[in-house]
C-alpha cells in the first residue's frame, strides 16, 4: 500500500517507518526535520513540511491508500492546537483527495477511557504536567470521529522503550492485549512504541475496530 506516515520522527513514527518498510509498503513521511530519519530506502519519500502547513498536507495526502498519524509533541506547560489543527487539515485533505482509511493515536485516559492510565496519572500527571495536550487530544479525537472517514483511534498505554518490553514481554510483536477493555483504573498499563506501530499496521485491512477507540496495553 502507499501510505503516509505524520509524525514520523518520534519513537511510534520511526517505528512505523522501520515496520512499514519490512512489510513491503511505499511511504510518503511528511517531517519538520527530514534529517533525524535515518533509514533510506527506495520505498521512502522523506517531504519536509509542517502539518499545520494545509497545502503541504493537501500535497502529501493525494494520491495515497491511508494514512497514519503519531503526531505529537513536548509542549506540555503552553495550551497549543497543535494536534487538532494538524489533524483538522489531515482530514480536509483526505475528504478532498478521497482517502478513506485514518489510523491515529491518542491515549488512554481520553474520552471513555478516563482514568484508565491509573492512579498516578490520573490524579497528577494529567491534571497538573499534560492538561493542555490531554485537551488538545480531546479536540483531535472529536474531529476525527465526527469526519466521514473510515477511521480508528488507537489508545495506548504509556510508553516505553522496545528494551524494556522485551525484557518483560517477550521479543515477539503482537504479545499485547487490545480493545474497549484496556486499562486499568489503579496501575498504570505500559506499551512499547514497536507494539504500538505493529498494531496500527495490522489494522489497515482489518475492519474489527473501524470507527473505534481501541485501548492497547500490556
Amino acid at each position: 500500500m502507499k501510505l503516509l506516515i505524520i509524525g514520523g520522527t518520534g519513537g511510534t513514527g520511526q517505528q512505523l517507518i522501520k515496520q512499514a518498510l519490512e512489510q513491503g509498503h511505499s511511504l510518503t513521511v511528511l517531517a519538520r526535520h527530514p534529517e533525524k530519519i535515518k533509514i533510506v530506502n527506495p520505498h521512502l519519500s522523506v517531504i519536509k513540511g509542517n502539518v499545520l502547513d494545509t497545502e503541504k498536507v493537501q500535497e502529501v495526502v493525494a494520491g495515497q491508500d491511508a494514512v497514519l498519524s503519531a503526531l505529537g509533541h513536548k509542549r506540555f506547560f503552553i495550551k497549543t492546537n497543535i494536534l487538532s489543527e494538524g489533524t483538522s487539515n489531515i482530514i480536509h485533505a483526505m475528504q478532498k483527495h478521497k482517502v478513506s482509511r485514518f489510523i491515529c493515536i491518542t491515549s488512554l485516559g481520553i474520552g471513555d477511557s478516563r482514568f484508565k492510565l491509573g492512579l498516578y496519572h490520573t490524579l497528577f500527571v494529567i491534571p497538573v504536567i499534560i492538561f493542555f495536550y490531554f485537551m488538545d487530544k480531546e479536540k483531535q479525537e472529536k474531529l476525527i470521529k465526527n469526519s466521514s472517514l473510515d477511521w480508528t483511534i488507537v489508545r495506548p498505554g504509556q510508553l516505553i522503550p522496545k528494551w524494556v518490553a522485551d525484557l518483560f514481554h517477550g521479543k515477539k510483536p503482537g504479545n499485547y492485549k487490545h480493545g474497549a477493555d484496556v486499562g486499568n483504573y489503579i496501575l498504570t498499563k505500559m506499551i512499547s512504541r514497536a507494539d504500538v506501530a505493529h498494531f496500527m499496521l495490522s489494522q489497515l485491512n482489518e475492519k474489527t475496530y473501524l470507527f473505534k477507540t481501541p485501548g492497547i496495553a500490556y
